[in-house]
């Protein structure tokens, strides 16, 4: 049988950024993937055309650059079919406002001078607060405690970088920094479009309203993702999300790194209170003495490693991860490209008129009830790049918010999501529902169960300020390793997150070739 010196489960984006640094490191490596095809939420389902084979990523916004770079993707067949992609705030009546550039750096439409020099200002001082958060993203998280061997330089530098803000500025960021992000856009704002979709974006994916407490401090997440990543704003790969796994798949196996697909694990091997391998479901066991899991940390710790193995306290601490899922994933095939009145179907579309509107999706959603009126954000893949006659125009949405616990069962809540939808779809591009050659509609109880995300929660576990830096997944398990030996996280549950990133499995390489003991 052949040797390795890790084995890494998953071949997600932070799987796949992982093995490929590990081998880079000079570790021999073997990645473990359920899927016939290894890329996570970057590929698509098991349907054999059109709505069913959408994945469930749809757009790139912060591939991490050490990923992007160290993988050489553009060698392997990696590009992009635009980049720069501009948000559309739609408006049902077609007056809609555009928002050009990384993070809205210019707008267009009918807006008040007031309205977009104020807008200019908050921009600008959100992306300061942002950029003092992107090195954290590239570091371990520190621990909170005395002769903790934290990186105390990367430290240094963030530290100067927060004081070079200012007194008064830094001042301004600690003030707001727990604020709700609702506040923050009343203070200076009046247009209920621009507060609608930059509410939109600071919620999307998590399980907050706007007026929730934390919710800036996600939507500064957000913006230092994006800073930190290729590409300072919103972009589409070339052939879809998939390339981008695919890409990373072939830059891993010429690096070295043997890939096994359709190999799901079973159990995680625990001898003498340290990992040695795995078991398949199929019966095979391989060994290697770093065992690296990019499956989440629930699913990680409770179902592959066993509460036996745990003692009680991380036990709890690992079930008590907040990991609800509150976005569905809508997928249409449709016979004719959509008209949403006027709006370029080429940018990035989004439907949340105002800040209440937002936070009366979420309210429902709290109760285990469906939206009447969701809000989401719609991308048209095949408005970027040319279809056949006979190809179906395809489009992508993520539906905000969707129960995690619905209320009046699954089956009922998936039905009354989807017509509640489609309607919001109805009223700002007319005559779509007529348009609709096959649908799919993803709750999280779905997306749980098809890409064995804990609660159908895109990140592995919520992001809140809980639940982030040094307390993600929680403090005890908040620097990639655990209390087994040989065993590492490597997921989104992990720092810094969510997104087609790989940041979150690059780190955690770099932390096991420091040479320190999981």
């Amino acid at each position: 049988m052949q040797s390795f010196d890790a084995i890494v489960i998953g071949g997600g984006t932070n799987g796949m950024a992982c093995a490929a640094r590990l081998t880079k490191g000079g570790k021999r490596v073997l990645v473990l993937d359920a899927a016939d095809r290894p890329g996570g939420a970057a590929v698509g389902g098991d349907g054999a055309s059109g709505a069913s084979q959408m994945p469930l990523a749809h757009l790139l916004m912060m591939l991490d650059p050490r990923v992007h770079a160290g993988m050489d993707l553009d060698q392997y067949g990696f590009s992009y079919a635009a980049t720069d992609l501009a948000t559309t705030a739609l408006s049902a009546t077609g007056d809609h406002l555009v928002l050009e550039g990384p993070a809205g750096a210019s707008l267009s439409g009918s807006l008040s001078d007031a309205d977009r020099a104020a807008w200019a200002t908050l921009r600008k001082r959100l992306l300061i607060y942002a950029e003092a958060l992107v090195p954290f993203r590239a570091l371990t998280p520190p621990r909170i405690a005395r002769k903790a061997g934290n990186d105390m330089l990367g430290l240094a530098k963030i530290g100067l970088g927060l004081r070079r803000l200012g007194r008064d500025e830094f001042r301004e960021f600690l003030r707001l920094f727990l604020i709700n992000v609702a506040d923050v856009l009343e203070d200076d704002l009046t247009d209920d479009r621009l507060k609608g979709v930059l509410a939109f974006d600071a919620v999307l994916g998590s399980w907050l309203g706007p007026r929730s407490p934390n919710s800036l401090l996600v939507y500064l997440n957000r913006l230092a993702g994006e800073a930190a990543g290729t590409r300072a704003a919103l972009a589409l790969p070339k052939g879809g999300m998939g390339t981008v796994a695919d890409a990373m798949a072939r830059s891993a196996a010429a690096s070295g790194v043997t890939l096994q697909s359709g190999a799901r694990v079973e159990r995680i091997l625990i001898e003498d209170d340290r990992a040695t391998g795995v078991v398949l479901t199929s019966g095979e066991t391989y060994r290697a003495p770093t065992i690296v899991s990019a499956a989440g940390p629930k699913q990680t710790l409770l179902d592959l490693v066993g509460a036996l193995h745990l003692d009680t306290g991380f036990v709890r601490r690992t079930r008590n991860i907040r990991s609800r899922g509150g976005a569905a994933k809508l997928h249409l095939a449709l016979t004719a490209r959509p008209d949403f009145r006027g709006a370029n179907p080429a940018t990035r579309l989004v439907i949340a008129p105002d800040i209440n509107m937002v936070e009366t999706a979420f309210n429902a959603t709290k109760y285990g009830e469906v939206p009447e009126r969701p809000v989401m954000e719609i991308v048209i893949p095949t408005a970027h790049e040319a279809a056949g006659a006979s190809d179906p125009h395809l489009l992508s949405a993520i539906v905000q918010f969707a129960p995690h616990d619905p209320r009046d069962g699954l089956d009922k809540a998936r039905k009354q999501m989807l017509a509640n939808t489609l309607n919001v779809l109805e009223d700002h591009a007319p005559g779509i529902g007529g348009l609709i050659s096959e649908s799919e509609l993803l709750m999280p109880q779905d997306i749980e169960a098809r890409y064995g995300m804990a609660g159908g929660n895109w990140h592995h576990g919520e992001l809140s300020v809980e639940q982030m830096l040094f307390l993600r997944p929680f403090a005890d398990a908040a620097q990639y390793s655990t209390p087994i030996a040989g065993l590492w996280l490597a997921s989104a549950g992990s720092h810094p997150g969510g997104g087609i990133s790989g940041a979150a499995g690059w780190n955690a390489a770099e932390r096991i070739l420091s040479g320190v003991a999981a």
